[in-house]
This record gives C-alpha cells, sequence and structure tokens, in this order.
C-alpha cells in the first residue's frame, strides 16, 4: 500500500496539520512533537537516523525528516521531498561548547553557534517558504529568555545568536504579514539536557524544580497555533515559577 503524502495526511485527517519539528528528538524539540503529534502529522526533524526514528515509532502520525541543517544541499534534497507543510517549528539549537567571556571565545565558537542557531535556521525558513505561503501557514521560532532579557556574563556567543534570531523573526513576520503568521517563544531555564550541561559548566547545583518543564513550552507552541485566523501570536516570554 502506498504511503499518504504530507499533503495527503494534511488535508485528509479532519483539520491535521503537517508541522516540521526540528530538534524533534530531546528537550523541548521532542515535548512539541509529542504535544502535537495528538492530532497533527509531526514531521520529526533530526540529524540521527536512528534517534528520529524511535519518535516516529511513538507518535500517531510522524515521517522522518534526517538532515544535518548545516549541510546545504542535504537540507534542500530532503526539503525538496515535501509537497506541503503547514507549520515550521525551528526548535534545533546548541550552546557555546564552554561558556566564558567573549575575550576568551574563538572565532570558531561564534562560527558554530551562529551557523546553528541563525543562518541553518534562515536558511532551513527560506526553503519551506512557499510551501508556508501556500498553506498560509505558521513559523514558530524557539528562541530563549537569552534573546529577551539582559545578557549574563559569559553568555556572550549564545546570547547573540539568540538576538540574531530574535531580528530574523521580526524581518519574517513583517515580510510575510498576512500570508504566513511568525510567532517567537522565549522560554526561561527549561529542564533538558542542554540546561544540565550549562549549570554544571557553571558550576552551579542543579534543581529541576527551578526550571521549566519541556511539555510547558510545548503547550505554549500550541496556543500559538490555535490562536484565531485573525490573530498572530507575535511573541512571548514564558518564566518558570521558581519555588523556595
Amino acid at each position: 500500500m502506498k504511503a499518504p503524502t504530507t499533503s495527503e495526511i494534511s488535508h485528509n485527517s479532519h483539520g491535521a496539520k503537517s508541522v516540521l519539528v526540528t530538534g524533534a528528538t530531546r528537550g523541548i524539540g521532542r515535548a512539541i512533537a509529542d504535544e502535537l503529534g495528538r492530532d497533527h502529522h509531526i514531521i520529526v526533524g533530526g540529524r540521527h537516523q536512528e534517534a528520529v526514528d524511535n519518535v516516529v515509532s511513538e507518535l500517531p502520525n510522524a515521517s522522518p525528516f534526517v538532515v544535518d541543517l548545516t549541510d546545504e544541499e542535504a537540507t534542500a534534497a530532503a526539503v525538496s521531498h515535501l509537497d506541503h507543510l503547514d507549520v515550521l517549528i525551528n526548535s534545533a539549537g546548541v550552546s557555546a561548547a564552554s561558556p566564558g567571556d567573549i575575550a576568551s571565545q574563538p572565532r570558531d565558537e561564534w562560527r558554530h553557534v551562529l551557523e546553528i542557531n541563525v543562518v541553518a535556521v534562515a536558511y532551513l525558513t527560506r526553503l519551506v517558504l512557499p510551501l508556508l505561503r501556500a498553506s498560509h501557514g505558521d513559523v514558530i521560532m524557539i528562541n530563549s529568555g537569552s534573546g529577551f532579557l539582559r545578557t549574563p556574563a559569559s553568555g556572550g556567543v549564545y546570547a547573540a545568536s539568540k538576538y540574531a534570531l530574535r531580528a530574523l523573526t521580526h524581518a519574517l513576520r513583517e515580510e510575510e504579514r498576512g500570508v504566513v503568521r511568525v510567532t517567537s517563544i522565549h522560554p526561561g531555564r527549561v529542564d533538558t539536557d542542554m540546561q544540565v550541561e550549562l549549570q554544571a559548566q557553571a558550576g552551579r547545583p542543579y534543581n529541576a524544580a527551578d526550571h521549566l518543564r519541556p511539555q510547558s513550552v510545548a503547550v505554549t507552541v500550541r496556543a500559538a497555533l490555535e490562536a484565531s485566523p485573525d490573530a498572530m501570536i507575535e511573541e512571548l516570554s514564558v518564566r518558570p515559577v521558581f519555588r523556595g
């Protein structure tokens, strides 16, 4: 039996949308895939085939999108297999390998973080824009509190990438206004593997209760997607409620 195309899935599933989630194999991206996978078709984005296949197998309606987003040709090839798309959620991202002040960060570290957090996002978004324009779809950028609030010392590389992503998102929103809705979501500290690593690098104790759950961010994404057609949630900052 021939597998349905993304177009057939989107239009024949009682309002289900075709949603590409990058970074969907872990952390916030995985939580978004789980949340939206309850009633939408999820295109599971990730670099590693096995990890992507595991997520696909656990969702009721999903397909793989395996690609290293820093590889321009591979990304274009992967997108060429999509014939319909309603939503792009850019969730893939990295932190600096070793947080430090700007005076100590090598040029390659700047290139690495900006390439993944900004350049790859811009390129993938550009490639799928024709599909999103056709469906009057949504782009949701999973940014960070580091791209919304005052930048802490020793966080300059990561924060610079997130402020650049915020500027990209603002520009895209105005360019596509009335055709594609564009939302920027800025979570505070979230209980993910990346956050555990960041706190360990900073020499601080880790308490999961002081952080947002990834599922809480995913629910915020759903709220943006389910806004009425005449409304666009442009920017949201989601912060944890600390408990003493």
